[in-house]
C-alpha cells in the first residue's frame, strides 16, 4: 500500500521528535529563573541556578563511579533536598532512581537492594539502624553514600563518603544526556502487599512528564506556588510533585518530620499555598493543641488522597485556611489519577452537602486517557447509577510499565487490555466515580457488598471519635 501524502517525505527526525522527560523542567526553571528560590530547608535557601547545579554534580559523581542507563539508584532519606536533587540527578546520570519508604522493615529493604540490582545506596543517617540491617541481610553491596542533614543528630555513618563530599567532586556543567526513548525507566518503586515480597512499579519518563503536568492542572500550580512537603517524596515520587513543582518554579519547602508543631509555623513564615497528604495528616492538624496552631492569613490547596476525609475534618480544615481537593491514584498510576474537580454551585451546599461531593474520587486527570468501573470477569462497563459496585481500571500513559522481573503480575494486573486497580467504587450520573473499598476489603454479609469505608465515615461523625477502621472478618 502506497504511503499516505501525510507520510510521504514527512519523517519523525530530532528537529521534530523528542523524547519527554522531566529533566526538561529543571533546566527550564534554571535558565528562566536562576535566581528565584527553589528549595528551603531549615535556614538555607538553594536557587534554581544552585539546585540544577547540585543535580547535575550528583548526576556526574555517579557517572564517575560507573552508573549509567538502567543502573539502580536506591536512597532512603525524608523530604530533604537530597532526596529532590536525586529525582533529578539519577536520571541525568542514565540511572534509574528506587526512593525507599522510610517505615519498611530491613528484610524487606534487604529484599528491594537484592531484587532492584542496586548499584549505590544514598542514605540519611537517620535511618542507619534500618539501614545496616538490611545491608547485612541482603546480598547486594552497593557503593554507601550517607546523608549527614544539619537538621538531624544521630544516627551512624555507614558509608565511604557523605551525600555533600560525594556531589562537591562532581562537575556542575555536567552534560547529561536525554534518553534515547521516553519509554526508559525513570524510577522503580516498591509497593507493600499483605503477603509476599514487595512488587517494583517501573515508571517511565513520558509517563513522569505527563503526570507531572497533569498535576500542574489539576491542582493549581504555578510560579507563584509554595509547596510544602507534608507528602513523602517516597511514595509515587511525591506525586509527581517533585517535577510538577519544579516545572511551575515554585518553591520546594522540605520538611524532614509531619508535626503540626513544625508545619503551622513554616506555613507562616514561608507563606505556603499548596501541600498534599494522606487524611491522617489533615486530621494531626485539625487535631493539634491550639497552642501549636499557629494562624496565616493566605489560602492553601491541600490535595489529599484516599479514603475521603471526615465531614467535620473537612470543616475544621477550612476554618483554618485550606482547601481540600480530593484526589485518587496507585504508584501504578504514578500518583494522582483522578479529582474530583469542584463546581461552583456546590459551595452553595451545607457543610454535609460539600462533604458528601468531596467524598467522590471525581474524573480523570487531564493526562489519564481513560477509565471505567466494570465487572473484573467480564469486562463490561457498569452503569452510571451511583449503586452498581465493579473494579476501577484505567488506561493511559500515566500507567505503569509493569513490575520488575514479574511477568505474571504484569500480566494480571493489564488483562483485557486495562489496568486492574483492586479498587471498588460506583459510578454517579455525572461521571464521578466513588471509592467504596478495596477488593479484598469489602465486607459480605448476606449476600450484599457493605463497604468498610462507609463505616468509617459513619463513625467518624461521632464527635467522641478521632480515628476509625472498620475491617472485616468471617463471622458465623
Amino acid at each position: 500500500m502506497a504511503a499516505s501524502i501525510f507520510d510521504r517525505d514527512l519523517d519523525r527526525n530530532s528537529a521534530n521528535h523528542q523524547p519527554l522527560t522531566p529533566l526538561d523542567f529543571i533546566e527550564r526553571s534554571a535558565t528562566i529563573y536562576p535566581d528565584k528560590i527553589a528549595v528551603i530547608h531549615g535556614d538555607d535557601q538553594w536557587t534554581y541556578a544552585e539546585l540544577y547545579a547540585r543535580c547535575r554534580r550528583l548526576a556526574s559523581a555517579l557517572a564517575a563511579r560507573g552508573i549509567g542507563k538502567n543502573d539502580t539508584v536506591s536512597i532512603m532519606a525524608p523530604n530533604i533536598p537530597a532526596m529532590l536533587e536525586a529525582h533529578f540527578g539519577v536520571a541525568m546520570a542514565g540511572g534509574v532512581l528506587n526512593p525507599i519508604n522510610t517505615r519498611l522493615d530491613p528484610a524487606t529493604i534487604g529484599f528491594i537492594f537484592e531484587h532492584a540490582e542496586t548499584k549505590v545506596l544514598i542514605t540519611d543517617r537517620e535511618f542507619s539502624d534500618t539501614i545496616g540491617k538490611a545491608l547485612d541481610l541482603s546480598k547486594a553491596a552497593p557503593l554507601v553514600i550517607d546523608v549527614d542533614d544539619p537538621l538531624h543528630d544521630g544516627g551512624e555513618l555507614l558509608g565511604e563518603t557523605d551525600y555533600e563530599s560525594f556531589i562537591a567532586g562532581g562537575d556542575p556543567d555536567f552534560e547529561w544526556e536525554r534518553p534515547a526513548d521516553e519509554w526508559d525507566a525513570y524510577s522503580v518503586s516498591y509497593t507493600s502487599g499483605t503477603t509476599g515480597n514487595p512488587k517494583g512499579v517501573v515508571a517511565h519518563h513520558r509517563g513522569a512528564y505527563l503526570n507531572a503536568i497533569g498535576d500542574i492542572l489539576s491542582y493549581r500550580l504555578h510560579d507563584k506556588t509554595r509547596y510544602l512537603w507534608t507528602l513523602p517524596m517516597f511514595h509515587c515520587n511525591g506525586w509527581c510533585h517533585t517535577w510538577a513543582v519544579t516545572a511551575v518554579s515554585g518553591t520546594h519547602v522540605c520538611l524532614r518530620r509531619v508535626d503540626p508543631a513544625l508545619i503551622f509555623p513554616m506555613v507562616k513564615k514561608h507563606r505556603v499555598n499548596n501541600m498534599s497528604g494522606a487524611p491522617i495528616v489533615l486530621n494531626m492538624l485539625v487535631n493539634a493543641p491550639d497552642d501549636v496552631k499557629v494562624p496565616f492569613d493566605q489560602r492553601i490547596d491541600c490535595v489529599t488522597g484516599g479514603a475521603a476525609p471526615p465531614s467535620a475534618v473537612i470543616a475544621a480544615m477550612e476554618d483554618m485556611g485550606f482547601n481540600v481537593i480530593h484526589a485518587y491514584g496507585l504508584t501504578e498510576s504514578y500518583g494522582p489519577a483522578t479529582t474530583c474537580f469542584w463546581h461552583d454551585e456546590w459551595n452553595e451546599l451545607d457543610l454535609e452537602g460539600r462533604a458528601e461531593k468531596m467524598a467522590s474520587q471525581g474524573a480523570a486527570n487531564h493526562t489519564l486517557q481513560s477509565f471505567m468501573v466494570a465487572d473484573p470477569d467480564t469486562m463490561e462497563e457498569l452503569p452510571w447509577d451511583g449503586d452498581s459496585i465493579g473494579e476501577i481500571m484505567l488506561r493511559g500513559n500515566t500507567v505503569m510499565k509493569g513490575y520488575l522481573k514479574n511477568p505474571e503480575a504484569s500480566g494480571e494486573a493489564f488483562r483485557g487490555g486495562w489496568f486492574h486497580t483492586g479498587d471498588l467504587a460506583v459510578r454517579h450520573p455525572n461521571g464521578y466515580i466513588e471509592v467504596k473499598d478495596r477488593s479484598k476489603d469489602i465486607i459480605i454479609s448476606g449476600g450484599e457488598n457493605i463497604s468498610s469505608l462507609e463505616v468509617e465515615e459513619c463513625l467518624y461523625k461521632h464527635p467522641a471519635v478521632s480515628l476509625a477502621a472498620a475491617v472485616g472478618r468471617p463471622d458465623k
